[in-house]
């Protein structure tokens, strides 16, 4: 398989074997994602021919962010890298000239994620990369739900604007991408990511600390809105704000505790596969499309 996860900022693409249970990367590229959907088949088509060169390739995953709807194979919206009711698996397909497979990229990871990853032992559980933006997969008796799962977009009441064009959204706090954004807005000072500000929080910069408290705040209320639905057993927190590890997970522990009446108090857990979670989860959604032919 070729799997290509377009992603906010970047785009993966790996040529991948293995089976339904288990596959892996070989051969990996990467390249910055453009706005638009037919720029998007133009790189994807381009990385499907840097990989497949001398190799038998059966067919393509691939998987973007906003709303997807599978079934059609459409990339119904993207806030962030503005397509709307775009054909992406038949223009994919066409482009490539090969079978494709079609998914959401948070979908997509969850699948991984829960078939070879940290939630291969649970049956109900969020799944939450948390990078350019936040979304969840929905893993409901022991299968991702096709469920939007929007979690980023959830409004929490902090009132700021969120490119969405609602205001008080997760994502406009919590995510890496708001993280550096709002500590450079209160400093002045530029920082490259979430991961900068998280080692100025470290070193006992005050304005770190408060854009992580701020961000920490806004994740935790987001997850006890899933807790009183849906009383998942774990969160698996992924993407890059979920390389910092303790730092995240410690205070949004603590958070969640402060917060919590009745709702089930869901576990925390760091996901396995990093980055390579949404290019595994589209060779799994290829595997699985070539297995129901």
């Amino acid at each position: 398989m070729i799997a290509v996860d377009v992603g906010g900022t970047g785009t993966k693409a790996a040529l991948v074997t293995g089976t339904h249970d288990r596959v892996t990367a070989v051969k990996q590229q990467r390249r910055a994602t453009r706005p638009g959907g037919d720029a998007v088949v133009e790189d994807v088509a381009l990385l499907v021919d840097e990989l497949r060169a001398g190799h038998p390739v059966e067919a393509v995953g691939v998987v973007v962010p906003g709303i997807v709807d599978e079934v059609t194979g459409t990339g119904v919206y993207s806030a962030n890298l503005g397509w709307a009711d775009y054909p992406f698996r038949d223009r994919i397909a066409a482009a490539t000239g090969l079978p494709t497979a079609f998914g959401h990229d948070v979908r997509a990871g969850g699948l991984a994620e829960l078939r070879q990853g940290n939630a291969r032992d649970l049956t109900d559980a969020v799944i939450m990369p948390i990078g350019t933006g936040i979304a969840a997969a929905l893993v409901l008796d022991g299968r991702v739900s096709s469920a939007p799962g929007e979690i980023g977009h959830v409004d929490v009441g902090h009132g700021d604007p969120c490119g969405c064009g609602q205001t008080g959204c997760v994502e406009a706090r919590a995510s890496s991408a708001a993280i550096a954004r709002r500590y450079t807005e209160r400093t002045n000072r530029h920082v490259n990511g979430a991961a900068d500000v998280a080692a100025l929080l470290t070193e006992g910069d005050t304005e770190a600390a408060v854009v992580w408290r701020e961000a920490v705040d806004a994740l935790a209320k987001g997850i006890l809105l899933v807790a009183a639905l849906l009383g998942p057993r774990a969160v698996v927190l992924g993407g890059g704000l979920a390389l910092a590890g303790p730092k995240l997970t410690d205070p949004l522990g603590g958070r969640l505790d402060e917060l919590i009446t009745f709702q089930r108090r869901p576990e925390l857990r760091l996901a396995a596969l990093g980055d390579e979670a949404g290019c595994l989860g589209a060779a799994l959604l290829a595997i699985d499309m070539l297995e129901e032919r």
